[in-house]
């Protein structure tokens, strides 16, 4: 990853810069030909040093081809004052009487008395590391690049609230945040590890080098392989599974595996990097080997035209729960989704991101024909729901806007045609994957796919910004004379949303006893303001 900012650009307009140098020139192709002329396949051939106990840096950063077509400056809220302004509230706020944090936020209600206002959850819950994880997206930022730090423009604001003071408050909210959240290392209970270790503490050891955090990270990995069961070939997700319908709590008879399991098989190649130890990356391997077996479906879309890619499509089951003794499958079931056999599209995310994210280490093509098959079914599903997924809207220079912020469900009824129920945190999830995805892509010279991914991850962030970004939002206040301090205020007062985007839903299962949806949602902004920092890294801003 370059530690420094982006190198000699071509200003586009007062605040976007779009880098030039780096992207380099796109050469003219048809849409049947790669770009050495043979007929267009989903995948290439890998480079050759991709033997198992090469482990390749799991952050691949890749010129990519311009593309005129791409209105970036859409992109430019991730960049924005507001985003900056409504973390450092939230994170000043939220530690009053609760430093050191005992919860931390998670969702932000869109109705009822306790709307606009961040729910403070138990700091074990597995969402616990988005939160500072987000704090440390805006330190790289800080830290990487200045230019976009505190936010694009503010060099031309009249607020003269200096960038020095607001680094070292981000450093210090960075580490109250995440005191805690470092003392889980040593959790065997969960497999949520690698989301709660890797935002923040795995964050600190890349920006500072502190060793402890290292070691934090290295204790994680150990700890989440510990759940690990030769006879399944699978890591362990949930001990148990409690609904309406069902009570799956035997440790012996029982085995439960998430598709959401894929997102923390990064913390394992990653320790395996840097322990030189193939073990932990040979488990993650084994794992996502099995989930194609036990969670995929192979999906033929009736009506399906685009035939860029040609491969197999890819829906999934949420959960898996085997024979612990035997490793058979004995059931599969949603605990989030509509039903067992519907698409949950959190779900698919989770699939498209992991498996982008799980080829990107091992250079296993299965994982890249897996990961693009997920991600070209989770896209023939936006293009084919319902036509009241839009919205008409006025000024925005497109005349619809929502057709790329997700249905919660692909299969769900919609119950409110006037308001479908969706989950913006799907939407960026995969736009994460995606835009992975098209740097693999790159690297393998498949140019037309690179295109694909790039530009549908774009399309999809740039339509959730339209459809799900608050409106209500925060800036820093004057101050005049005295000592100088960090003040937010409402950019309308009165007005006032935690959260950065709207319409997430964590849960809609109907027979959860934890059912929440149509909110603001911690790691909806998390993977938000991460495929922003993507597009810093790969010179894309």
């Amino acid at each position: 990853m370059p530690t420094s900012d982006i190198p000699t650009s071509l200003q586009l307009d007062d605040s976007l810069v779009l880098n030039q140098e780096a992207l380099g020139k796109a050469s003219p192709m048809s849409s049947g030909e790669s770009k050495d002329g043979s007929e267009h396949s989903a995948l290439k051939t890998p480079p050759s040093d991709t033997s198992v106990s090469d482990y390749r840096s799991g952050e691949t950063v890749i010129s990519q081809p311009p593309n005129e077509s791409y209105n970036m400056e859409k992109l430019l809220e991730i960049f924005s004052e507001n985003i900056l302004a409504k973390t450092l509230r939230v994170a000043m706020e939220a530690l009053k009487n609760n430093n050191p944090p005992t919860v931390y936020p998670e969702f932000v209600p869109q109705r009822g008395e306790d709307a606009g206002k961040y729910f403070l959850r138990d700091a074990d819950f597995w969402t616990c590391g988005f939160f500072p994880g987000i704090l440390y997206l805006l330190r790289e930022r800080a830290v990487k690049y200045p230019r976009v730090f505190p936010y694009l423009g503010h060099e031309k604001d009249s607020l003269h609230l200096s960038s020095s003071l607001l680094r070292q408050e981000l450093i210090s909210l960075c580490k109250d945040w995440t005191g805690p959240v470092e003392a889980m290392k040593s959790r065997t209970d969960t497999h949520d590890m690698g989301f709660i270790i890797q935002p923040s503490v795995r964050k600190d050891w890349e920006l500072t080098s502190n060793e402890n955090s290292l070691q934090a990270v290295l204790t994680a990995a150990k700890n989440l392989a510990s759940r690990y069961s030769p006879a399944v070939s699978a890591i362990r997700s949930w001990d148990v599974l409690s609904q309406a319908n069902v009570s799956i709590t035997s440790m012996t008879q029982d085995f439960l595996v998430i598709i959401d399991s894929m997102m923390n098989l990064d913390l394992l190649f990653y320790a395996s990097s840097h322990f030189s130890d193939p073990v932990y990356a040979e488990i993650a391997i084994t794992h996502a080997k099995t989930l194609i077996k036990s969670n995929l479906r192979p999906e033929t879309p009736p009506g399906r035209t685009d035939t860029r890619y040609k491969g197999m499509l890819y829906s999934h089951y949420h959960v898996i729960n085997f024979d612990a003794q035997t490793g058979e499958v004995k059931e599969r079931r949603t605990a989030q989704g509509y039903s067992a056999e519907s698409t949950w599209a959190r779900g698919q995310a989770w699939g498209i991101f992991g498996y982008a994210q799980t080829y990107n280490w091992s250079r296993d093509r299965e994982f890249l024909s897996t990961a693009c098959g997920m991600a070209e079914y989770f896209l023939w599903r936006l293009e084919t729901s319902p036509a009241c997924v839009e919205r008409p809207t006025a000024g925005s220079g497109s005349p619809t806007i929502g057709r790329y912020v997700p249905l919660w469900d692909f299969d769900a009824p919609i119950e409110d045609e006037s308001n479908p129920l969706r989950d913006s945190s799907a939407g960026v999830i995969a736009a994460n994957g995606m835009l992975l995805l098209s740097q693999s892509m790159v690297e393998l010279g498949d140019e037309i796919l690179a295109e694909r991914y790039r530009s549908a991850a774009i399309r999809i962030v740039t339509d959730t910004l339209e459809f799900s970004l608050s409106t209500e939002k925060a800036r820093f206040a004057d101050h005049t004379g005295g000592a100088e301090k960090i003040h937010v205020e409402d950019a309308v007062a009165g007005q006032r949303f935690d959260a950065i985007l709207k319409n997430a839903t964590a849960n809609h299962n109907s027979n959860d006893h934890d059912r929440y949806s149509d909110h603001g949602l911690v790691y909806a902004d998390y993977y938000l303001l991460e495929f922003g920092n993507q597009l810093l890294r790969m010179g894309l801003f």
